[in-house]
């Protein structure tokens, strides 16, 4: 049946190239934005993951600017490291020298001195935006060490946690350290015999926390054959992540830095008791009786009591003086404890320094996959694309052409009526 108002082949026609012209759309849109999802109404899904997946990768960038200002941050303090224990060497050198009775040690202190100058200078110049790694006196809880943020971590609920980088920091100034309030002597006075080993010495506490005083008294006297006035008390105030181990060897290079002055070498060597770390043990080295007492300072460590101002690290630095030849045997002991404490500064930089930059390749690598990933989930194949383009033009072409002959057959009807 025909029919001039309803035409069956036109409305068919019709609806095939409105199909025909949205999917030419889709391909152009996916052509011209290069994504086959580029909203939410392409696929809610897909989208929504591939827009995670894109926050976590924006983050990683921030990330990977943190991680770089942290390797900076690092990188001053263990160049100044480095120098100082060059320099630290150099002050060797003078050291060594001035054993020698014939030489001008009025001259070698001088120079000594002005290397001890340059070393603060240097320490006091180690900073970058701020931030100097080598100054570690603050009795504040966490001012001891630097966070730089490293990762941002995702669970399997969208739960995102952030990691953190931390790197301690060190202490190579020359500031003196001032005792705290001390509380009383644990253990009271032992008498250490010439070559004896293992002798244990209690503190009141294994807790350390930055501000504690450590005493250990030298006034009970050194002899060998005729007494030796020892009338010291040598104190440590230690610092932020201070272990037993550094107490104990701080307090080894004061008592033998004394002890030289007075005319004893090699007085004691200290190790922390592993079974009990409030314990210390005593080794002798000298050929000279000695009796000391130990006294834990600051009883309250909750806070109240932790009063001690700390002191810098290569402290004993200020106190070398080889103008004479007490002070010349003194300062050679002094000195491998302060070279040590340099090189373990400038190890340790080196050691935070290398792991932030693994973290910011892993974290360059991992941003590289993300965004692989999403362009899996929403990019088009521009091959795929191209030639449904080339399809959809010639269907439009076809589908036109169809309307068009769908639209004539009204015309035919005029036949009849001739």
């Amino acid at each position: 049946m025909s029919s001039i108002l309803t035409n069956n082949g036109a409305m068919v026609a019709l609806q095939t190239l409105n199909t025909i012209n949205k999917n030419l759309l889709m391909t152009q849109n996916e052509i011209s934005t290069g994504k086959s999802i580029a909203s939410a109404k392409d696929n809610a899904a897909i989208w929504s993951i591939s827009q995670v997946m894109q926050s976590d990768v924006d983050g990683f960038t921030v990330i990977r600017d943190s991680l770089a200002l942290g390797q900076s941050t690092v990188a001053v303090g263990r160049s100044a490291a480095e120098q100082v224990t060059e320099l630290l060497g150099e002050i060797k050198e003078q050291i060594v020298a001035s054993q020698e009775d014939n030489m001008d040690r009025t001259t070698l202190q001088e120079d000594l001195a002005s290397l001890r100058d340059q070393i603060t200078a240097i320490v006091s110049a180690a900073q970058f935006n701020g931030q100097n790694l080598l100054s570690n006196t603050s009795t504040t809880t966490g001012e001891g060490e630097i966070e730089v943020l490293a990762s941002l971590d995702r669970d399997a609920n969208q739960n995102v946690t952030s990691t953190n980088i931390t790197v301690a920091k060190q202490d190579l100034g020359q500031g003196d350290n001032t005792a705290g309030t001390t509380g009383t002597t644990a253990g009271g006075n032992v008498a250490i015999a010439a070559g004896a080993s293992g002798v244990a010495v209690d503190f009141a506490s294994t807790s350390i926390e930055a501000g504690q005083t450590f005493d250990l008294d030298l006034s009970g006297g050194v002899s060998a054959g005729a007494d030796i006035a020892l009338t010291s008390t040598v104190s440590y105030v230690a610092r932020e992540g201070d272990t037993m181990a550094d107490v104990t060897e701080q307090l080894a290079a004061r008592a033998n830095f004394e002890a030289a002055l007075g005319g004893v070498e090699d007085l004691v060597s200290f190790s922390v008791n592993s079974a009990d770390n409030s314990q210390i043990l005593l080794q002798n080295d000298s050929a000279n009786a000695i009796t000391v007492a130990t006294a834990d300072a600051n009883e309250d460590l909750n806070g109240a009591n932790l009063d001690g101002v700390i002191g810098g690290g290569v402290e004993l630095l200020g106190d070398i003086d080889v103008s004479t030849e007490a002070g010349a045997a003194a300062a050679l002991s002094a000195i491998e404890v302060l070279t040590q404490t340099s090189i373990e500064a400038a190890a340790e930089f080196g050691t935070g320094e290398r792991r932030l930059e693994i973290q910011d390749d892993f974290i360059s690598k991992l941003t590289d996959s993300l965004v692989s990933g999403i362009g899996s989930l929403v990019d088009a194949n521009m091959e795929v694309a191209s030639a449904r383009l080339q399809a959809l033009q010639v269907q439009q072409q076809l589908g036109i052409q169809s309307l068009s002959i769908a639209n004539q057959a009204p015309q035919n009807i005029l036949s009849l009526f001739r």
